[in-house]
């Protein structure tokens, strides 16, 4: 009883290293956005920053949960806790690394006052903020999902990612719209075009966050990027 009591404190100290880092990926979209919106070069470099604590606390997860496996004995469900923990934090690393490249465009475009349709209801600037405020939202119930093991919740928050390519369509339209009538714009254009794919992507990734809570719950492989 002793050794089960162990284990699950150590898997409980592993959730809240998850949610930790997490929530610093989640943190880092929520600024990276607001760097789009308002052209805040420092906040763009803030975020960049930041990455590397992501990636230090990804190892660190990664190396007590296989400590954990190689001393703790964990069963049947134990085990597919501890598969999905590595499969959610190599996921959340390319997130983050998705809010990173977000900053990155968001102090390119900022450097560039001339932005094809920046004034127009449906712009690209505003499609771009759309994706990720739809990816945080999605992130956020992929990652409540795991912390509550509610299979039904992951599906739901993978829906999404049906939202976030439809604005990546959406996007690429209004684009080739604007080239049509300002060809000198392809410069700006590429690098949003850039921007929405890695967004679209990052919608993948959160997909497979999803994939792996099902298995960890229901011990079934369910494919949602169909």
């Amino acid at each position: 009883m002793e050794s089960r009591k162990n284990l699950l404190n150590e898997k409980n100290r592993l959730r809240q290293d998850i949610l930790t880092m997490a929530t610093m990926v989640e943190e880092n979209i929520g600024k990276a956005i607001i760097a789009l919106r308002t052209r805040n070069v420092e906040l763009a470099k803030e975020v960049r920053a930041d990455d590397s604590k992501v990636d230090a606390l990804q190892i660190k997860i990664e190396d007590d949960t296989a400590y954990i496996i190689a001393t703790q004995q964990p069963v049947a469900g134990d085990m597919r806790e501890m598969l999905a923990i590595f499969k959610l934090t190599s996921n959340i690393e390319r997130i983050g690394d998705y809010a990173k490249h977000l900053a990155k465009a968001a102090k390119k475009l900022a450097k560039n006052k001339n932005i094809p349709f920046r004034e127009q209801e449906h712009s690209n600037l505003t499609s771009l903020e759309n994706m990720a405020e739809t990816g945080k939202k999605m992130f956020n119930s992929a990652i409540s999902a795991f912390m509550t093991h509610d299979a039904q919740a992951a599906r739901d928050a993978a829906a999404m990612d049906s939202i976030i390519d439809a604005e990546h369509k959406e996007l690429i339209l209004n684009i080739l719209v604007v080239l049509k009538t300002k060809p000198d714009s392809i410069k700006n254009a590429v690098q949003i075009l850039q921007t929405a794919n890695q967004l679209e992507r990052l919608g993948d990734h959160i997909t497979n966050i999803c994939e792996a809570v099902i298995y960890m719950v229901e011990s079934k492989h369910e494919d949602l990027n169909e």
